[in-house]
């Protein structure tokens, strides 16, 4: 740990950025003639391909180091502490190494660092700064800035340039004070904080995900693992059972009860406004995990016999078996070991698909809350407006999000597992015969006056032919022709979006609109 040796020099202000490149050109040219090696610091990709252009016009080497050449940047590296070697890099490229320096670049001076323009945070400088001078080697420092550069735009570029215009600056001149150097980096500290104040705003915000993320694991770990899937469920269904009882009416419950638990609601009306509250849930609930329950070992009881019927079956060599499930609207083809559902007598199945339908449910409901905070996040914003705090309405709308997750969660889990049961294939012998459908015939309500001679049904008089052709009603735009069922249908002209005189007609005749049922109009 060697003391530095190493020289800062003040920042070399310029007017406009084409001054400051052609000083930064001039410096690199001179260093290069004391034999030192220069790293040239740039905030950009294509600052350092500009710079690149005007070193090759004046017929100077040099490396780039970005980006896109960063195949070749351990070998850049390498000779960047040669001798009069010139080396172009970007923020990013190149940190962590160590420039190591020759003898006689010592002896002339050392590595020498010249930055195009301040950075927004004054630790990037301070990292650009510390390549040279390492372990106690010789070198220096110098940073180049314009009042055009964005980071003096918005931090008294005006003020500055209106004391060199009445002290006479003149093109190419250049401001080296120690005032100004500081003021630059007052103007990075302000941004530094803006920074810091914007990092802090963002870490509050993902701190309500987070302690929503917190809980929302820890329910999809448990299911996961399985080992207190019983106890969650259970919770589950006292759960709905007060949220059922709590915010509904005696009809609220029973449709609640038959669309979450699939039966009858277990109280009379009566019971329902005379029972003690506490004491009427406690009730429902247990006859609600009796019918569980009832459900869960119905499923076990069916499945067992064939389990146990192909596992004890010599000429079947099976290691697995796939048992149909279905809750009315999906059928589950849940994929088991034949030997543990044996072993088990069958009480694993409703355990597993206790399992998925759980895990489904958190992954599906989850990633739309997501998506629902990440949207309350941008339009919480507009609290501002009225002089709210935007932090606090997504706290608390995030609540409401939260809740209403969990019910709609809680509710197709109950849902889904109440309605389970095996799913029976029809065999295909006595699967029905499907009939081919028939288009469906127009209907006419017809009497005895209004039959053809061979009995069939008389046409309307808006829909007979006429020896002049057919009449005005089958002429009309959208009518389909029932004894013709291949004619194409004809488009309906609609109200409002009337076309245009050249398009085709849509009647679909082939002409043009104002050759057609636009020539009256």
């Amino acid at each position: 740990n060697k003391p530095i040796a190493r020289i800062d020099q003040n920042d070399r202000i310029y007017k406009t950025k084409r001054e400051k490149y052609k000083a930064v050109i001039e410096e690199i040219v001179k260093l290069v003639g004391q034999g030192r090696p220069v790293l040239v610091g740039t905030t950009s990709v294509e600052i350092s391909e500009q710079l690149s252009r005007m070193l090759t016009m004046r017929k100077i080497e040099h490396n780039v180091l970005n980006a896109k050449l960063h195949q070749k940047e351990a070998d850049i590296v390498a000779k960047a502490g040669q001798k009069s070697i010139v080396t172009i890099a970007t923020n990013m490229a190149g940190r962590g190494t160590d420039i190591k320096l020759s003898p006689e670049v010592r002896e002339a001076g050392g590595l020498a660092i010249v930055g195009t323009e301040r950075h927004e945070s004054r630790r990037v400088d301070r990292q650009l700064r510390g390549r040279a001078g390492r372990q106690g080697d010789p070198g220096s420092s110098v940073f180049y800035v314009s009042l055009e550069d964005k980071l003096m735009r918005l931090f008294g570029s005006e003020r500055i340039a209106k004391v060199m215009d009445r002290l006479g600056f003149e093109e190419g001149e250049r401001i080296e004070a120690p005032m100004i150097s500081k003021s630059i980096e007052r103007a990075q500290k302000k941004v530094e904080e803006n920074n810091f104040g914007i990092r802090k705003r963002l870490l509050e915000y993902d701190d309500v995900m987070n302690k929503q993320r917190t809980v929302i694991y820890e329910k999809r770990r448990h299911a996961l693992m399985g080992e207190r899937i019983g106890m969650d469920i259970t919770n589950t269904i006292w759960d709905r059972v007060l949220s059922i009882m709590s915010n509904n009416d005696y009809e609220g419950c029973k449709e609640r009860f038959l669309k979450v638990f699939f039966m009858e609601v277990p109280f009379t009306e009566d019971e329902f406004i005379s029972t003690p509250r506490q004491q009427l849930e406690e009730q429902t609930f247990q006859k609600v995990m009796s019918n569980f329950k009832e459900h869960v070992d119905k499923v076990t009881s069916e499945a067992q016999p064939v389990v146990k019927q192909i596992y004890e079956d010599p000429n079947a060599n099976f290691e697995r078996i796939l048992i149909p499930l279905t809750d009315m609207h999906l059928i589950y083809r849940m994929n088991f070991d034949l030997k543990e559902c044996y072993d088990a007598e069958c009480k694993n199945i409703m355990k597993e698909f206790e399992k998925m339908v759980i895990l489904h449910n958190i992954d599906d409901n989850w990633k739309e809350n997501l998506r629902q905070l990440d949207e309350l996040r941008h339009s919480s914003q507009n609290a501002s407006y009225e002089q709210k705090d935007p932090l606090l309405i997504f706290k608390l709308e995030s609540v409401k999000l939260w809740d209403s997750m969990i019910n709609q969660m809680n509710d197709a889990v109950c849902s889904t597992l109440s309605r389970i049961h095996i799913h029976k294939e029809q065999a295909p012998e006595q699967a029905p015969v499907e009939q081919p459908r028939q288009q469906p015939q127009p209907q006419y309500q017809t009497n005895k006056q209004e039959l053809n001679a061979d009995g069939s049904p008389m046409l309307p008089p808006s829909l007979r032919q006429t020896p002049g052709g057919l009449r005005d009603g089958m002429n009309r735009p959208g009518y389909i022709d029932p004894t013709m069922p291949n004619m194409p249908p004809r488009m309906p002209i609609i109200k409002g979006k009337e076309p245009r005189p050249n398009d085709p007609c849509p009647c679909g005749s082939g002409k043009k609109y104002k050759q057609c049922h636009g020539k009256n109009r």
